[in-house]
C-alpha cells in the first residue's frame, strides 16, 4: 500500500492506493493550523501499513536536502505554518520512505506521467487558485535549483486594455502574478468569489491577460513543449480561448510554438493531478528508485 498527501492552501487531500494506483480510500481535510490539520492526517494514515508516501506541500517549501530548512514550510501568510517542520512532524509518526516536494510539483508529475504532458520532456504546470504556483518538467524530471521555482511570483505589467489600477493582493510583492490573478485577487476586485461570476464577466478577459502574459514569459525563458493550467480558477472553461487569444497577441509571433490549442491546455487529470503525482512518487520511493526520486527522499 502506498500513500499520498496533496497539501494545498485550502485543503489537504490524503489517499492510499495499491501499486497500480487504484485508490482505496481518500479524505479531504481543511487547511487549518498545524495543530488542527496534522492530527487528522496522522489518524488517517495510521490505519494502513505504508511502503512509501508522496507529499506535495504548499510553499514556499524547503526541498533541498542539503539545507537546514529541508521539509519545512517557510514564510507563508497561512496561520501557524511559517517555519513549520512539516516533514519532520510526519516522519515522527509515519515510518516509511517519504518523497517530499511541492504541491505543484506533484501535479506537474501527475500530468507528465498520466495526463496532458505524456511523452514530453519539457513542460510547465501552473495552478491558479487560492495562490498561484508552478512546476517545471525538464528532461522528463521535476526541476529544482537552489530552491524550487516560484512561477506565481513573477512580475507582471498591469493590463493596458483595461487600465487596471489594482496592485494585487500578495503581501510580498505588488504586481506579481499571484497578486494579480489568483482567486483572492478576483474576489478583491469583484467583491464575490470567482466561481460566482458569469462566464461573460469582463473579469475573465482581465484574468486571461495576466495568465497569457505569464505564459509568454515561460515560453521565452523555459521554452516548454506545453503549458498546463490547473487549479480552481482554471476550471473555468471560458478562460482558455481568452488566454490563447491574448497569448498570441502578446507573443506577436516572436518564436515558434505548437498550435495554441495544443500548447496552452487545461490539466487533463483535473483536480486529481496532484494526488496522482504524489502516488506515483510514493511508488518510486517504495521501490527504492533513488535515481528517479533525486534528493527529495527521506528514509526512516
Amino acid at each position: 500500500m502506498i500513500g499520498a498527501i496533496e497539501a494545498g492552501g485550502t485543503k489537504f487531500v490524503c489517499a492510499v492506493s495499491d501499486d497500480n494506483l487504484n485508490i482505496k480510500e481518500r479524505v479531504r481535510i481543511e487547511t487549518g493550523t498545524p495543530e488542527e490539520s496534522i492530527p487528522k492526517i496522522i489518524l488517517f494514515f495510521s490505519k494502513f501499513d505504508l511502503e512509501g508516501l508522496g507529499v506535495g506541500a504548499f510553499g514556499p517549501t524547503g526541498i533541498n536536502k542539503n539545507k537546514p530548512d529541508y521539509g519545512f514550510v517557510r514564510k507563508t501568510p497561512k496561520p501557524g505554518w511559517s517555519d513549520f517542520d512539516f516533514l519532520g512532524t510526519l516522519r515522527g509518526s509515519i515510518k516509511c520512505p517519504i518523497y517530499w516536494t511541492t504541491d505543484v510539483n506533484v501535479a506537474a508529475y501527475g500530468e507528465l506521467q498520466k495526463g496532458a504532458a505524456q511523452g514530453m520532456k519539457e513542460a510547465v504546470y501552473l495552478t491558479v487558485g487560492t495562490g498561484i504556483g508552478g512546476g517545471i518538467i525538464h528532461e522528463g524530471k521535476l526541476y529544482s535549483g537552489y530552491s524550487h521555482p516560484e512561477l506565481g511570483h513573477i512580475a507582471v505589467r498591469p493590463s493596458p486594455v483595461e487600465n487596471d489600477s489594482f496592485s494585487g493582493v500578495c503581501p510580498y510583492h505588488n504586481f506579481c502574478l499571484e497578486g494579480m490573478a489568483s482567486g483572492p485577487s478576483i474576489e478583491k476586485r469583484k467583491g464575490v468569489k470567482a466561481a460566482s461570476l458569469n462566464d461573460d464577466d469582463p473579469a475573465w478577459k482581465l484574468e486571461a491577460y495576466y495568465l497569457a502574459q505569464a505564459a509568454v514569459d515561460y515560453t521565452l525563458s523555459i521554452s516548454p513543449e506545453i503549458i498546463i493550467f490547473g487549479g480552481g480558477v482554471s476550471n473555468q472553461k471560458q478562460l482558455f480561448p481568452l488566454i490563447r487569444e491574448s497569448f498570441k497577441e502578446q507573443l506577436n509571433g516572436y518564436v515558434q510554438i505548437p498550435p495554441e490549442d495544443k500548447y496552452i491546455v487545461h490539466a487533463e487529470l483535473g483536480d486529481d493531478a496532484g494526488i496522482t503525482g504524489a502516488l506515483l512518487l510514493a511508488k518510486q520511493v517504495a521501490n527504492g528508485d533513488e535515481k528517479a526520486a533525486a534528493y527529495h527522499v527521506y528514509k526512516p
